[in-house]
């Protein structure tokens, strides 16, 4: 165990400073640079002439002028290259070399300097490279970051068309039909003192518009959701397991304490649509005759669970379905929250959303 970990560290290390080294920004100080290489010129050139003119060490000399062209330029590798090759010329003379030709001198420092070149221009490439990746990383965090404030924009203008809308069904389609309604009573009663024959019929008139008063009531409370500031999503999802029980009289029940550690309104607002769509679906299409909402704590971990007893979720939803389950993972996605939906046991279906609640230093979001 322990030799694995040495083996991760060792490489998580050595990433680090190759990553570090092919930085546009790693810079090292020339006066730094020059003293090196020397030294290093130096050191290859005294070991050059204690192994002996018959043993050459010419290729240990692109150490220093590496060195000199990745962390300097062209001009101090081609320096760097003509002190390799004077201090090559010099063991050799002092180790005792019969005679020194010009063609191999020549043919050495156009190697080197040919090396110098290629390398030079290597590093321009990389470094070219570089740019264009942190350039194109910072277009895409840029182009993340505004998709991301246009989808909290559009989830900000969904929610208040969805409460204007249902406060229009509210407020106007109501009245209208508590209007009518009054008038359809007031008719029934006098066709009632009359004994007339379409007494019956107006009695039928009036029970009509009063189920149209419920359904729009009904509909409104869909569009319509609660106020959720500070500690109000406990509240509010235990009004919703309240209003989804007397809609489709089915057992809804909500689990949660009383201050669920949510304090960011938009982050309590898209849990709440999540639950919403979650036990409706549930309550409309899988049938079910009992209903879970269950908030729990789990460290710094929030995790809002909705289970039924219904008929399940299908293994592949069709493309002309599903519409729920894609708005309920966009809300979770708009909040960092992960959401699964599968199967709960035999039957039902479980979703769960889980949501980092971080420390208030970190985020909005705090306990």
């Amino acid at each position: 165990m322990r030799s694995s970990i040495n083996s991760s560290w060792q490489y998580s290390f050595w990433s680090r400073v190759i990553a570090r080294l092919r930085s546009p920004r790693f810079r090292v100080s020339q006066g730094v640079l020059v003293v090196v290489c020397v030294c290093l010129v130096g050191l290859v050139g005294y070991v050059d002439y204690l192994t002996g003119y018959d043993r050459p060490l010419l290729l240990f000399y692109l150490v220093p002028i590496s060195l000199a062209t990745w962390f300097g330029n062209l001009l101090l590798g081609l320096i760097i290259a003509i002190a390799g090759i004077a201090a090559w010329m010099w063991s050799d003379v002092a180790a005792g070399i019969p005679a020194l030709r010009f063609w191999n001198v020549a043919m050495a420092l156009a190697s080197f300097a040919l090396f110098a070149g290629m390398l030079s221009k290597l590093r321009t490439l990389v470094r070219e490279l570089d740019q264009r990746v942190l350039e194109r990383t910072a277009a895409l965090e840029r182009e993340v970051a505004e998709r991301q404030r246009l989808d909290r924009e559009i989830a900000r203008v969904a929610d208040r068309e969805r409460r204007r809308l249902g406060q229009d069904l509210h407020d106007r389609l109501g009245q209208h039909l508590t209007g009518t309604a009054l008038a359809a009573q007031v008719l029934k009663e006098k066709l009632g003192t009359k004994s007339a024959p379409e007494a019956a019929e107006a009695e039928k008139l009036v029970r009509y518009v009063e189920e149209g008063i419920d359904l729009t009531r009904n509909l409104a409370r869909g569009f319509f959701s609660p106020e959720l500031e500070a500690d109000g999503l406990s509240v509010a999802l235990e009004g919703l397991a309240e209003n989804i029980s007397e809609r489709f009289t089915v057992n809804c029940i909500f689990h949660g304490g009383d201050s669920i550690p949510v304090r960011d309104s938009a982050v309590a607002t898209q849990l709440y649509r999540i639950a919403q769509e979650a036990v409706t679906n549930a309550a409309k299409h899988a049938a079910a005759e009992n209903i879970d909402i269950r908030v729990t704590m789990n460290g710094s971990e929030l995790a809002l669970a909705i289970t039924d007893d219904g008929v399940g979720i299908p293994d592949k939803l069709p493309d002309s379905k599903g519409l729920g389950l894609r708005l309920m993972r966009h809300g979770a996605a708009l909040i960092g929250a992960t959401l699964s939906v599968q199967r709960h046991g035999g039957n039902g279906t479980a979703a769960i959303c889980k949501l980092r609640i971080p420390n208030q230093s970190e985020s909005s979001i705090s306990m």
